[in-house]
């Protein structure tokens, strides 16, 4: 061993000759078959068990020496996995001598100190795939740190991070494939967590920042709407406090992480990636992976599906609630309905669409575009049931809200050459809907709203003098009571003001 020692040094190692723990092996099982064979039927005359005692003396020998070897990994490598099978095997071979030797030394067999050569190789193997998951998840934090997300760094708008991180995992799992191991079936879930465990840390990155609720404003409570006399310079001041960029500058879209274009980018390199992951799950050709790796793929790419959508309704709330905030939900029917309407709005809005065609991905287009239009009408419901004292509606204003209402639907229809007219038609049923209300006589909506809440209401004890407020549920509906009542409250006329401040002392200021 001393021998072995000394000559195992890098300038004389070749590199196909076995490891010195290897080759040390392989001199002891020649040495211990010498032991049996030649001297153990001499020494038997002094000792009943000389070939057990030789055998299970040279098992236990480099056990020691296996035991420091092992002490000393730091890493696994392909020599480390020999030396460990070429042990197992001597180890092997060793207990079959003893079973077989003529002096019957079974009995010593339990003295003997097993390798557990395989269970190390599991221990390895498993600390070999946390390291590399632990490389690829550091990988995907210090880069996608740095991420500008920007739509021009590949042909097809995504981040080259998409590549480089399904470059990352596509060699782990040919490496994993390609160790020198029988066990790859039993560590496969292990490698397939940590894979999938990475690409959603990958996902949760790149929506990172983009949550869609921090951009819808909040519904401020109820209160009756101003009187006419006062409205004028209390609209005037809030418009001039609300003026912005415009909304095609590179203030406001292309200075941040957040913008249209990089919100596209993150769409574009979800999709790529998920469509990268189908790709993968249905070519994981491995007999031995029992739909391990496939499932985990699809597990990542069912993660991509959600977070696109995600992204889709994050950059709909972004465009419309931050972007465009100064022309719709602080400028939309403030003051005046026929001084604000919705044109300007349509303008800046037709500018973003574009942004968004060019952008994003043409197979996922139509998804993020259909909520823009989602968010638009259900915007437009909130402005006009919703908007705070600031908003004031007359029987007269109908006509020109519904017209205003059309020509929003007809910039996503845009002449068939946008949306499908059944999906522009599907989303605004709602308005369509709850818009009637808007030109029904104040009398007639206190008396529906009187029913509508007796309807819904259990408590025996309600009166039509004195009716319960109906919760805010945000699912509006021409027969919800309060969608009904949120009309009444912005009808710019007496008996809707005086039928609110007797049955609910509504305010007329937040």
């Amino acid at each position: 061993m001393d021998k072995e020692k000394s000559s195992n040094s890098p300038s004389k190692h070749h590199h196909n000759e076995l490891p010195f723990m290897a080759r040390l092996a392989e001199e002891l099982r020649t040495l211990a078959s010498t032991e049996k064979e030649v001297f153990s039927p001499i020494l038997k005359r002094w000792h009943p068990l000389a070939a057990t005692v030789a055998i299970v003396t040279l098992h236990s020998c480099y056990g020691n020496e296996l035991k420091q070897y092992i002490s000393g990994i730091d890493e696994l490598s392909p020599d480390i996995l020999r030396v460990l099978k070429v042990a197992d095997k001597l180890e092997k071979d060793l207990v079959q001598m003893v079973v077989e030797s003529e002096d019957g030394g079974k009995s010593i067999i339990r003295e003997m100190v097993p390798y557990e050569a395989e269970s190390v190789i599991c221990d390895l193997v498993k600390s070999w795939i946390t390291t590399r998951t632990d490389r690829l998840k550091e990988w995907v934090h210090r880069n996608l740190q740095q991420e500008a997300w920007d739509p021009k760094a590949t042909r097809e708008r995504f981040a080259l991070s998409a590549v480089d991180v399904l470059r990352i995992v596509d060699e782990a799992v040919e490496a994993f494939f390609s160790l020198p191991i029988t066990i790859h079936a039993d560590l496969l879930p292990d490698l397939a967590t940590g894979i999938n465990d990475c690409l959603q840390y990958y996902i949760s990155m790149t929506k990172s920042g983009c949550e869609s609720s921090s951009y819808v404003p909040t519904m401020p409570p109820l209160t009756r709407c101003s009187q006419p006399s006062k409205l004028p310079s209390v609209f005037k001041r809030k418009e001039k406090a609300h003026k912005k960029p415009h909304a095609g500058t590179a203030t406001a879209n292309d200075s941040d992480s957040s913008g249209t274009p990089q919100m596209c980018c993150r769409i574009n390199t979800l999709h790529y990636l998920q469509t990268q992951l189908d790709g993968l799950a249905k070519r994981e050709t491995h007999d031995i992976s029992n739909g391990n790796m496939e499932k985990a793929f699809r597990v990542s790419a069912d993660a991509c599906e959600e977070g696109i959508q995600q992204l889709c309704e994050a950059t709909a709330n972004k465009v419309i609630f931050r972007d465009l905030t100064h022309l719709f939900w602080d400028g939309l029917y403030v003051g005046e309905v026929s001084s604000s309407r919705i044109d300007p709005f349509l303008q800046e809005l037709d500018h973003h669409l574009e942004v968004i065609s060019l952008k994003v991905h043409h197979k996922v287009r139509t998804r993020v575009i259909t909520q823009v239009m989602q968010v638009c009408f259900d915007g437009f419901l909130l402005v006009l049931l919703a908007g705070g004292p600031a908003r004031a509606f007359t029987l007269q204003d109908y006509e020109m809200i519904d017209e205003d209402f059309r020509c929003l639907t007809d910039l996503f229809w845009s002449n068939g050459d946008g949306l499908p007219a059944e999906l522009v038609e599907e989303f605004s049923t709602t308005v369509n809907e709850i818009l009637p209300l808007f030109q029904t006589d104040t009398e007639s909506l206190i008396e529906k709203f009187r029913n509508l809440t007796l309807e819904s209401c259990s408590s025996s004890s309600t009166t039509k003098s004195k009716l319960p407020l109906p919760p805010t549920t945000g699912h509006w509906d021409p027969t919800e009571p309060n969608t009904v009542l949120r009309v009444l409250c912005y009808r710019n006329d007496e008996i809707a003001a005086k039928f609110l401040k007797k049955a609910y002392q509504l305010p007329k200021k937040l």
